[in-house]
């Protein structure tokens, strides 16, 4: 998936005269409150502090990834699009700076987290999205998104798998959330997966190319998914 995206990022640089150029892009790590605001709620991730907003600004325009291996960076576009993608962080780089320049491009709008409340909407309006495109599946949730969950398990048969250890073996709204190794067996067993965008900067996104239908949420994949023909959830993003 990396390889096709990298493929395009260096297309779009080259259609659009950008190759030559000397741009800065920084990415740079916000603050929770940046972030997401001040949500009612405290148990989404980053309010707990295991992952972080990577935000990457390009021509006034912002592009933001969630990583769990942060920092700052500079570089030249070129650079960017050229970078060796083997850690969360340099992953993390290049999907914010790819969502920051496609923003600017006027490619694709949702690169921005969404703040305050809009989390628990969020997971309002994934229920009405899943029943009016799938009816009444048996899904597969891929991250511990708490409202997304509490919401999706007033509605469906669901499963959830997640990598944070904190999250692992505990019951959240009903739903038994297991580690990862559980991943495969929910997939066979589902009609609908719904997924973490995170997956494309963590570098376990190849798995959910498969014969059913994957959902992914959320700003960080915004301009992987449209650039790679995936279906991507995120009504309340900037």
């Amino acid at each position: 998936m990396h390889d096709i995206i990298r493929k395009e990022f260096i297309k779009m640089i080259s259609d659009n005269g950008l190759e030559g150029e000397e741009v800065i892009v920084r990415a740079a790590t916000l603050s929770t409150e940046q972030a997401i605001g001040n949500p009612d709620d405290k148990d989404y991730p980053i309010v707990k502090g295991e992952e972080r907003l990577m935000q990457a600004e390009f021509r006034g325009s912002r592009g933001q990834a969630f990583t769990d291996m942060y920092g700052n960076f500079s570089g030249r576009l070129a650079d960017i699009a050229a970078l060796d993608l083997k850690n969360n962080f340099r992953r993390a780089v290049f999907i914010s700076s790819l969502n920051a320049v496609m923003r600017h491009l006027g490619l694709i709008n949702q690169t921005v987290h969404c703040k305050d409340n809009q989390p628990r909407e969020c997971g309002y309006e994934l229920v009405k999205y899943v029943e009016k495109n799938y009816g009444q599946p048996k899904v597969a949730m891929v991250g511990f998104q708490p409202r997304m969950v509490e919401a999706l398990a007033k509605q469906f048969e669901l499963r959830v798998t997640d990598m944070d250890k904190d999250n692992i073996g505990q019951e959240k709204f009903g739903v038994r959330i297991d580690d990862p190794t559980h991943t495969e067996e929910n997939l066979n067993w589902c009609d609908i997966a719904v997924v973490t965008g995170t997956t494309i900067v963590n570098d376990t996104i190849d798995q959910f190319r498969i014969n059913k239908p994957v959902v992914f949420y959320g700003i960080t994949i915004s301009g992987a998914a449209k650039l790679a023909g995936l279906d991507c959830f995120c009504p309340f993003g900037s």
